[in-house]
């Protein structure tokens, strides 16, 4: 038997439209389907392709069921970097056991957060391929990293299934924003503007010395996850970068 899920009426739903869902480097087509259906049944409809293996095929128009709409309004980018350029929160799929810590969610916490966000800007989750998931360079390109925490015995998900539990977790969220109202709007840099800051930080780091060009170690992966963690405000990136110029016109002079 098919459920059916209850039509929202809730005149928040542009909120739903700011929550996109990228899907990195897809292997199988029917996945692409799956996951629009996963979306669609839960109010979400911004679905971005980064580089599937082959574009959406009959196949996926079939396992999308009927969410068809989101297959067919997909966008399809080159990489994770364009997929997220205009959000100004990234949360990326990803199990604990990483070389490097990142700042981590529970999958209540990342849909709480993903709504409490799209109130006034964009957001991404990002899920990764099949088979191994997103690369360290993706997952850094993210502020929070999300794992649900699936039987330890047994954690394996497919990422349709991944996909829905997620996107449950956000609906959830967004039909109970009202017993937990966002604090205070913060305008937060967009993806795009933070990549800027961390080119550029790099840049004058590695004049000044600080970091050298041929063994630069985790150094730029540590001061991502520690600007990642703090997350700068608009107002605070723009001073930051102010003083990294005003370093960059003293080596020049």
């Amino acid at each position: 038997m098919i459920y059916y899920a209850p039509i929202l009426t809730i005149d928040r739903y542009w909120m739903l439209e700011n929550i996109k869902i990228v899907l990195v480097n897809t292997t199988h087509p029917g996945n692409m389907g799956s996951a629009a259906r996963a979306m669609k049944t839960m109010g979400l409809s911004d679905l971005c392709l980064v580089s599937p293996l082959s574009p959406p095929d009959g196949k996926s128009t079939a396992l999308a069921a009927g969410a068809a709409d989101v297959l067919q309004s997909a966008t399809i980018v080159d990489d994770l970097s364009t997929a997220i350029e205009e959000c100004t929160l990234v949360v990326g799929t990803s199990a604990r056991s990483r070389t490097l810590s990142w700042p981590m969610l529970s999958a209540r916490e990342c849909g709480r957060k993903l709504v409490d966000t799209s109130r006034w800007s964009s957001v991404a989750l990002v899920f990764g391929r099949e088979a191994n998931g997103l690369t360290n360079e993706e997952l850094q390109q993210c502020h929070f990293h999300v794992c649900i925490d699936a039987n330890p015995e047994y954690s394996s998900l497919n990422l349709a299934a991944a996909v829905q539990t997620l996107c449950y977790e956000v609906r959830m969220s967004f039909l109970d924003a009202d017993a937990h109202e966002a604090v205070e709007e913060s305008v937060y840099p967009l993806s795009k503007d933070l990549e800027g800051f961390f080119e550029h930080l790099e840049e004058t780091l590695s004049a000044t010395g600080f970091i050298r060009p041929n063994h630069p170690g985790i150094i730029m992966q540590r001061l991502r996850r520690l600007f990642n963690r703090a997350r700068p405000e608009r107002r605070e990136l723009n001073i930051l970068r102010g003083m990294l110029s005003s370093i960059d016109k003293i080596n020049k002079d």
